[in-house]
């Protein structure tokens, strides 16, 4: 072997790795001139992540007039002009947003005389299969606009992780947040597992992009969403899980222990915004926190979906609560599925796949299924 190809400074290392993914040297070469595996992993992944375009972020602090954007592979900034955000040249089809200065109320959780909800769930980052499926069913307009009038809308949590589009998933719904109120309807939208997970620092299932976008911006991932940014503030004030007429919605599921403990949606969902960013050990050094946040919690429970489950369990549970049914995402499903006589409705469709997904429609008390090709049929 060349010892002096092997000794290759990373410089001229990244210039032969260009060259190996145009076609134009082969990537054994590459191998050989690197001076050791962790470094030829670095310099394709530089390469290969350079034309990555993400954005906007937008820091409270110190310089709240200020966006950030990842454009082609490059850290750019332009000026929030009177709370519009305007994306730079060669930026591809990033959210332009406009801010919302109502964004961060904390609204109600219990809602009464609501005649129309749509409900779904786990989009995980696949922003273009959410559109699809929200147009064709009347939702949105063909311009991606709140078409649903006065009804309220329910995404019972994880919007992070897995997918390559979560900022844009999550620009859109803030969008719609405010849309919808305009219009007399509501957005609700619930915080699942992975949104907690990310706000905690644990990284496990974030897409390969946004490592590369933190690294370009300087920041941490999950500071890229911390309580100094403005998507930041406006999850900090959303609910866990919410009651709207007859119906319970949330990620995972509501347990036994929930009602042994005796807790109440106001408490819960004040709990969950006051501890969101504590770490895993903080968390679970205190009970009530250990089982909200974790194990037969609200966000992380799968318990209906077990064969031993106790039905006794679950009409205690809606007793409770004084509700009809339960509605969560969190364990896939193929589709909206209804079980025990749609007492419990699952309406995680697996969007998280990238191929398609359904929805849950409730029209006064009928309930529907809202397919990707926009065909509706009764559950």
């Amino acid at each position: 072997m060349n010892r002096s190809l092997r000794l290759m400074p990373l410089d001229s290392a990244l210039k032969a790795a260009s060259l190996c993914l145009a076609g134009l040297l082969p990537l054994q070469v590459l191998a050989v001139q690197a001076q050791t595996e962790q470094e030829i992993k670095a310099v394709t992944q530089v390469s290969t992540n350079s034309g990555i375009s993400d954005g906007p972020y937008l820091f409270l602090q110190p310089q709240a007039e200020l966006a950030d954007w990842i454009c082609e592979g490059e850290h750019k900034q332009t000026r929030v002009n009177q709370g519009q955000l305007s994306r730079p040249e060669h930026c591809g089809q990033l959210p332009e947003p406009s801010l919302n200065p109502q964004a961060k109320e904390v609204l109600a959780d219990s809602y009464q005389g609501v005649d129309k909800i749509v409900a779904l769930s786990d989009v995980h980052g696949q922003y273009e299969v959410l559109l699809q499926l929200l147009r064709r069913n009347k939702i949105i307009d063909q311009n991606d606009n709140w078409a649903f009038g006065e009804g309220h809308m329910v995404m019972t949590g994880d919007m992070f992780d897995r997918g390559p589009q979560v900022n844009e998933v999550l620009w859109f719904m803030y969008k719609l947040d405010k849309q919808a109120k305009a219009a007399g309807g509501q957005l609700h939208l619930l915080m699942g597992n992975h949104e907690q997970m990310v706000m905690r620092g644990d990284l496990r299932y974030v897409n390969d992009k946004y490592q590369t976008a933190s690294t370009l911006l300087n920041r941490q991932y999950q500071d890229l969403y911390g309580k100094d940014s403005e998507l930041g503030q406006w999850l900090r004030s959303k609910h866990t899980i919410v009651k709207i007429n007859d119906t319970l919605f949330l990620h995972g599921g509501i347990s036994q222990e929930w009602v042994d403990r005796e807790l109440t949606l106001d408490r819960a969902n004040r709990l969950y915004r006051e501890n969101i960013d504590k770490t895993k050990p903080e968390l679970k050094q205190d009970e009530l926190l250990n089982f909200l946040f974790f194990g037969n919690g609200p966000t992380w429970y799968r318990g209906y979906f077990k064969p031993d489950f106790d039905t006794q369990e679950l009409a205690n549970i809606l007793n409770y609560f004084k509700v009809k049914r339960i509605v969560v995402g969190h364990t896939s499903q193929t589709r909206v599925l209804g079980l025990f006589d749609n007492r419990v409705i699952a309406v995680d469709s697996s969007i998280k796949k990238g191929l398609s997904g359904e929805l849950l429609l409730i029209e006064k008390d009928k309930l529907i299924r809202g397919q990707f090709d926009g065909t509706q049929t009764p559950l």
